[in-house]
């Protein structure tokens, strides 16, 4: 009787091998033996995937070269294939788990986890008929959590259904970037865009909503507008009031016309203080980590890229310091809340000031972070009972360091009391307007003790009907632009489908439809920034041209840039994880949409103004060799016999020639002196007198080449 355990990967399967008793390497396996398991079990493992799907040309040799006429590419059965790299670890595997009596499917306890196991057993031909098969369940690498995995294994077709939901997304994802990429390539290259314009299911109306953002920036036209102020002074402490209602005035004459409406003026006068209220009010602390939360914050504190934050939480995940990272939820159970009050001691000693965290009996488990009924696959992100020694922690990377930090205090504030404030707000009469103002006071730090400093804006004694001197003033402002989306805050539009929601709301929410996965978000804006369609600059993005004329010739099929549309997709692919809905009723929508793409796109594309104006737009900039450095507007180009300013028409009359002193001056040279002013030394230079070779550097001195010498 044999019994082999499958994990993700060699590290993964190197954390179970250290928790059981003992162990020893094999050729892509590791035998190991403890009271725990049964007699005969290995540990084998996959590199991650060990099977992918295969690309049209594997189907059918025609379908390498594209074309309009070979569309739509629809399988009757699909073709999985192992990479020639991990054809041996594949046959091992399958080999192993042939010759097993029982397999534990102990790959990350995920969809794709289980999409990486059931695809080696499918393509490995393994008959589970005749083979007992169990699911490792666990939130954390610790030798603790892998044992008493190991003591309540689950039945493994009880996830069946998570790998078909997983392997739906998979091959939905397939049909339209199969279908839509060379249907938008080869339309885009009639128009005369160059490259390869890739179409995915996720992945566009991500790219879209930073489009739709870039759009509302650019076409935003700021507005002034003028508030209605009063600058009040008890004794000789100032403070301001707003008017209450808060109302914008479009111009000072208006506001002028309002104080004469209400006989007042800019003149010092009397305001009596009608109102005093005072409130005790509390903060509670935020809600504990799921990978997004823990990405959207750490870019805003760090500036973090998505993919850098998983990368360290997975490195401390598979370090045993945090559990498990690619979680969507905020929440833990009892049993967590337990360990974690246990160790609360040993907790704060890794701060930077132990003495913040005052030592105290942990509050009684609060719903706001421990509620078993919202913890459905894995708990919020929290620290394991394994804490880092000095040596440990000194081997953190900086990013990975801070992550535990963050996590660490998350956590521990979970346990603190609220912050408790009094809210003093005062109100003042002045004629018949009245004008508000607020000020606030700490009573008790509470969790805040662990955060920055907090400042008080506390107003100066005041009683109800006490007499101020006052001033109208009025305060010109003027409305902004929204930001730039960050990753963090675009992870944040993928979990909402792009929809304005607090955090609070996202978790409040029993249904929040978002666009792409916990695990998969992070990849897909690195995807579309080595495609070169989104570009980040001091922790901003932004879409490249070439992402620009996607996302225009997109928009001919408004389901592909629809973030709502992708949402209620992923609400369906999880339907098929829960049974509710199958696979073949799923991937016929994707068909019908895909047959719909293909009828209609191309004649929208065709008659597109906007989108060819973007087409020649980019072609013109690639032809660019540069800003002009004369006029600082037009673009240098190539004009054939000479390399002349785009301006030309405004009055630029910058030109460079393709040959100086018998040199040619290619268009490096050119971009160069446009970029720089001068070239370092150039051979190939001819004098006219001798007709002899020099070497010279060559210099722009305003419109006018020069040779320089050394």
């Amino acid at each position: 009787m044999s019994t082999v355990i499958l994990a993700e990967k060699p590290s993964q399967a190197r954390s179970y091998a250290a928790a059981f008793a003992k162990s020893q390497r094999g050729d892509g396996f590791i035998a190991v033996s403890d009271p725990l398991l049964p007699a005969d079990t290995v540990i084998t493992y996959g590199f991650g995937h060990l099977v992918k799907m295969a690309l049209p040309d594997q189907y059918d040799a025609s379908l390498k070269r594209w074309s309009l006429k070979k569309l739509p590419i629809f399988p009757d059965q699909y073709i999985y294939v192992v990479p020639r790299d991990k054809k041996k670890q594949f046959g091992i595997v399958t080999r192993l788990l042939k010759q097993a009596d029982t397999i534990v499917i102990a790959t990350d306890s995920d969809r794709e986890g289980e999409n990486i196991a059931w695809s080696i057993m499918r393509e490995g031909h393994i008959d589970l008929q005749h083979k007992r098969l169990y699911r490792l369940w666990i939130n954390s690498l610790e030798k603790s959590a892998i044992r008493e995995g190991f003591q309540n294994l689950r039945p493994g077709g009880n996830y069946y259904f998570r790998y078909k939901e997983a392997q739906t997304r998979q091959i939905s994802d397939w049909l339209v970037g199969m279908n839509a990429s060379p249907l938008f390539t080869l339309l885009l290259r009639g128009q005369g865009a160059k490259g390869v314009y890739s179409i995915g299911r996720v992945q566009t109306p991500t790219l879209y909503l930073v489009y739709l953002r870039d759009m509302a920036i650019a076409n935003f036209k700021p507005e002034d507008y003028w508030l209605l102020q009063a600058e009040c002074w008890s004794g000789r402490k100032k403070f301001i009031a707003k008017l209450s209602p808060d109302h914008k005035f479009k111009s000072p004459a208006e506001l002028e016309e309002f104080l004469l409406k209400n006989q007042l003026d800019f003149d010092k006068r009397i305001g009596i203080v009608s109102d005093l209220k005072k409130e005790k009010k509390s903060v509670s602390s935020p809600r504990l980590f799921s990978l997004s939360s823990l990405q959207t914050e750490a870019n805003r504190l760090f500036h973090a890229s998505a993919s850098q934050v998983l990368n360290a939480v997975q490195s401390l995940y598979e370090s045993k310091f945090l559990s498990y990272p690619r979680t969507d939820c905020n929440f833990i159970t009892p049993n967590e809340y337990g360990y974690l009050a246990q160790n609360l001691g040993r907790y704060a000693s890794l701060l930077a000031d132990p003495e913040a965290f005052q030592s105290q009996m942990p509050l009684a488990p609060n719903k706001r972070y421990v509620d078993s009924s919202k913890v459905q696959e894995h708990h919020a992100i929290i620290m394991t009972k394994t804490t880092p020694s000095a040596a440990q922690r000194a081997k953190m990377s900086p990013l990975e360091g801070k992550i535990y930090d963050l996590v660490l205090r998350r956590t521990l504030e979970s346990f603190m009391k609220p912050y408790f404030y009094e809210k003093t707000t005062a109100s003042i009469k002045v004629n018949d307007l009245l004008f508000k103002a607020s000020g606030n006071v700490t009573l008790d730090l509470g969790w805040k003790t662990l955060e920055s400093q907090v400042k008080d804006s506390e107003l100066p004694p005041l009683e109800q009907g006490q007499e101020l001197t006052v001033k109208l003033k009025e305060k010109q402002e003027q409305t902004k632009p929204p930001a730039k989306y960050t990753e963090g805050t675009l992870i944040a539009a993928m979990k909402t489908a792009g929809k304005d929601l607090s955090e609070e709301d996202q978790v409040i929410l029993k249904d929040v439809e978002g666009i792409g996965t916990e695990a998969t978000r992070a990849s897909i804006i690195d995807v579309l920034k080595k495609r070169g369609y989104l570009e980040s600059k001091q922790n901003k993005l932004s879409v490249t041209p070439t992402g620009i004329i996607l996302c225009k010739a997109a928009e001919s099929e408004p389901l592909l840039v629809s973030a709502e549309m992708t949402a209620k997709w992923e609400k369906a692919l999880k339907q098929v994880g829960d049974q509710e809905r199958s696979q073949d009723n799923f991937l016929s929508q994707i068909k019908r949409f895909i047959q719909k793409m293909l009828a209609e796109v191309p004649g929208k594309m065709q008659v597109d103004q906007n989108l060819a104006a973007q087409v020649s737009e980019k072609k013109a900039q690639e032809a660019s060799l540069g800003t002009c450095p004369v006029c600082k507007t037009g673009q240098i180009s190539d004009k054939g016999k000479f390399y002349g300013c785009s301006n030309y028409k405004g009055g630029c009359r910058f030109t460079l020639p393709k040959k100086f002193a018998g040199k040619t001056l290619g268009k490096r040279i050119v971009k160069t002196l446009i970029n720089k002013g001068k070239t370092d030394k150039l051979d190939g230079f001819i004098s006219k007198k001798t007709g002899r070779k020099y070497s010279a550097k060559l210099k722009l001195n305003g419109d006018k080449l020069e040779l320089l010498f050394d």
